[in-house]
């Protein structure tokens, strides 16, 4: 039976970060408890909800929508669908928590915020960094003057592919790694300064291991220039084998920290076979490896849609919002252009007729 007093959620999407969503909503249950799932692969909806006792399941995400009693959706789809899918939620009055990027475009990015304020819902961009203990812990330190004055700061997400095969379609990804993980670097390192005014963005990337499966880049290096003096820098990878790098370093005029989300609290490992939320893709936990104990609680999920279900409730307010991920997508944007030129592109940028943040690094019609 629902508790009346948590806020009723419902899941759009049956895949790994689907599942994480599931999870953490299970782990911190006292303010959201999760009714529904929609997917539309024969049986993913089902499978999800039965594994997680979710009681309600859908193969249609607008059916699930059409429920009176849901509060807040998450929207865990292809980023293709991300803009669809949240105006058809503020559309139904729903609460709407996306996951990252928030979108492909600056315009759905546009209609989207504009959308769910008028409809007079959230619109809450799930970037779990500003949850994760060890970063926020960080930056409470460098809020308190500990570092002095901080003129870098470094993030770092590399490993050897994605979770999902559609990633590496950019047609409903809209890009490569740097689509996928350095959405979280951008976010990362603007919150951790304080979100000041952004000047300019030079990024780096290429297709050195899978040219056989995308035309995506799989390797990135992004420096933000911010008008403080302060610079971020952002490395990700899908081409890194050997397991999995997750990690921020802060250099401040007084002092730094290190924060690694896989040491001082993982497990040193060796397996032939494979295990965990990757077993069916085995080869990404064989050999040697680091897994975190409790690894969504240190990665901020469950604290995550904790706090977005009490800004629903109006106990909080939202910490990453739609225009968190808008500032994300318009610097995605200045980064392919930059990988492109190999030149800086200063902000504001906002180029017409973009339909995907790669074609601005690699258009559709040129030669592989």
């Amino acid at each position: 039976m629902a508790n009346p007093g948590r806020v009723k959620v419902g899941i759009i999407g049956s895949g790994f970060e689907a599942d994480i969503h599931a999870d953490s909503f299970r782990i911190m249950p006292d303010e959201a408890e999760v009714l529904a799932v929609a997917s539309p692969t024969p049986g993913n909806a089902e499978r999800l909800a039965r594994k997680h006792g979710i009681p309600r399941w859908f193969t249609d995400y607008r059916a699930m929508l059409a429920e009176p009693d849901l509060e807040m959706v998450t929207i865990t789809a292809p980023n293709h669908l991300h803009a669809q899918m949240t105006v058809d939620a503020a559309n139904a009055g729903k609460h709407v928590v996306c996951e990252k990027p928030l979108c492909l475009t600056l315009e759905e990015a546009d209609l989207m915020i504009a959308t769910c304020r008028e409809r007079g819902v959230l619109l809450m961009y799930a970037e779990e960094l500003y949850f994760t203990p060890k970063y926020v812990k960080a930056k409470q330190m460098a809020d308190e003057g500990a570092f002095g004055n901080i003129y870098l700061v470094k993030q770092c997400e590399k490993h050897s592919g994605p979770h999902a095969p559609w990633f590496w379609n950019v047609e409903r990804s809209g890009g490569g790694v740097f689509m996928d993980m350095g959405c979280h670097g951008i976010a990362f390192c603007w919150w951790f300064l304080g979100r000041p005014k952004l000047k300019s963005v030079l990024c780096h990337m290429g297709t050195y291991v899978h040219t056989d499966k995308t035309r995506g880049e799989d390797d990135s290096v992004c420096i933000l220039e911010f008008e403080s003096g302060a610079k971020g820098m952002i490395e990700n990878s899908w081409a890194r084998q050997g397991g999995m790098e997750d990690r921020v370093e802060v250099y401040g005029s007084e002092g730094l920290t290190y924060a690694d989300l896989h040491m001082g609290n993982a497990l040193p490992t060796y397996s032939q076979k494979g295990y965990g939320y990757a077993v069916e893709k085995a080869p990404s936990t064989q050999g040697w490896t680091w897994p975190v104990y409790e690894e969504l609680w240190n990665y901020g999920f469950p604290q995550e849609m904790h706090h977005f279900a009490r800004c629903v409730r109006g106990k909080e307010s939202p910490q990453a919002t739609g225009e968190d991920g808008r500032f994300v997508q318009e610097v995605l944007y200045a980064g392919y252009r930059s990988a492109a030129t190999g030149a800086k592109v200063p902000i504001p940028y906002r180029p017409a007729g973009v339909n995907r943040p790669i074609d601005l690094w690699r258009p559709p019609h040129k030669p592989q």
